[in-house]
């Protein structure tokens, strides 16, 4: 299995508005972003902690989105 980058909420939701997502609201830390074609995913971005690899496939999943595809964005 490739290996994802370790990354911080903040730093992915950066990389997603660069791909087109917006954050449509915010409830506690868990940031909930839409794409305009639909696509909707849920990051959490709690100080000081990275995202581990199973939340990570599983947010590129909802996105949609590649390995690659999220390398060239960070």
């Amino acid at each position: 299995m490739t290996r994802l980058p370790r990354v911080k909420g903040q730093e992915l939701i950066g990389a997603l508005r660069k791909a087109g997502f917006e954050v449509i609201r915010v409830k506690g830390s868990h940031h909930f972003l839409q794409h305009p074609d639909g696509r909707r995913t849920v990051v959490p971005a709690h100080r000081g902690e990275t995202i581990g690899p199973g939340l990570m496939w599983k947010i590129l999943h909802d996105c949609e989105m590649t390995r690659n595809e999220l390398l060239e964005l960070l």
